[in-house]
């Protein structure tokens, strides 16, 4: 059996409301239909039989990825990814287990987007353990409140997962930062209360600021010479995907720029990003 699918899908390259529209209409199978076409494909690497079967739970990876727009990356590549996973469980499901195939998917899309979250969701990963990992993706499930942990919150949650309690800490305090806007808005009266007016630097000394200066420095020049170490598009993806100040590139934006399909920039954004990893951990 060959060990990719390839077959036309709906893309989210134009409108993605669109696009889920388009995959919600798409209908959905009887067990026994399910079973037919699992078995045909098993059996007779009938990709036509494959096909459908993805087809039918698109929808399923629209649902999942909606739950991981928290993590501030575009819905339509959390959806790529997640198809990639759905090939993948179509791929190895077997219908005699008396098993559906949704439940059999669940594991490897959630598994896919896991992947894709943890290598971009910032440069250098923020999760490097298993138990790390699974800190990163169960912490906003595990809290009892939107409020910050208490101190036996934190020991709990440590247990739980398997990590110490500053890495629970450490971990809620990279989550939550992107959540708060430091600076207010327009008007005189929003700014003067915003964050950014009252919060203490508690490392404002003199020597804890040109610490500071010269850290942001290296970690500046590091990632300029990790770039520079790509080729051309390689480096231009990277920048368009993660270093730009406004709206990022999506994977199908940049697929049909440079006229090669989105998993194939995926790719090679995959690799810069290895790359560049790589060199900056000579540097530090």
């Amino acid at each position: 059996m060959s060990h990719t699918l390839s077959f036309p899908v709906p893309s989210a390259v134009g409108s993605l409301d669109q696009y889920i529209q388009s995959v919600n209409r798409i209908p959905l199978l009887t067990e026994t239909e399910e079973s037919d076409l699992a078995h045909s494909f098993r059996e007779n690497e009938d990709l036509e039989a494959a096909r459908k079967l993805v087809l039918s739970h698109l929808r399923l990876v629209v649902a999942i990825a909606r739950g991981y727009l928290g993590y501030g990356l575009p819905h339509a590549d959390l959806i790529q990814e997640g198809n990639v996973g759905l090939m993948k469980a179509v791929k190895r499901f077997d219908p005699d287990r008396g098993v559906r195939l949704v439940s059999f998917a669940i594991h490897w899309i959630k598994a896919e987007i896991h992947e894709y979250i943890v290598k971009n969701w910032r440069l250098v990963k923020i999760a490097t353990t298993k138990a790390q990992r699974k800190l990163f993706f169960n912490l906003r499930s595990l809290k009892s409140s939107s409020n910050t942990l208490q101190g036996e919150e934190v020991l709990a949650v440590a247990q739980q997962l398997g990590v110490k309690p500053e890495e629970v800490r450490e971990m809620e305090t990279r989550l939550s930062g992107q959540e708060m806007a430091l600076e207010g808005g327009s008007d005189d009266d929003e700014e003067r209360f915003a964050p950014i007016a009252y919060l203490a630097d508690p490392h404002a000394e003199p020597s804890d600021v040109l610490a500071s200066r010269q850290a942001a420095r290296l970690q500046d020049e590091g990632l300029h010479h990790a770039l520079a170490t790509l080729d051309e598009r390689s480096a231009s993806i990277v920048r368009r995907r993660w270093l730009t100040e406004g709206d990022a590139a999506t994977l199908h934006e940049l697929a049909a720029e440079y006229g090669v399909s989105a998993e194939r920039i995926r790719q090679i954004e995959a690799k810069a990003m290895q790359k560049m990893r790589t060199q900056l951990a000579a540097l530090a």
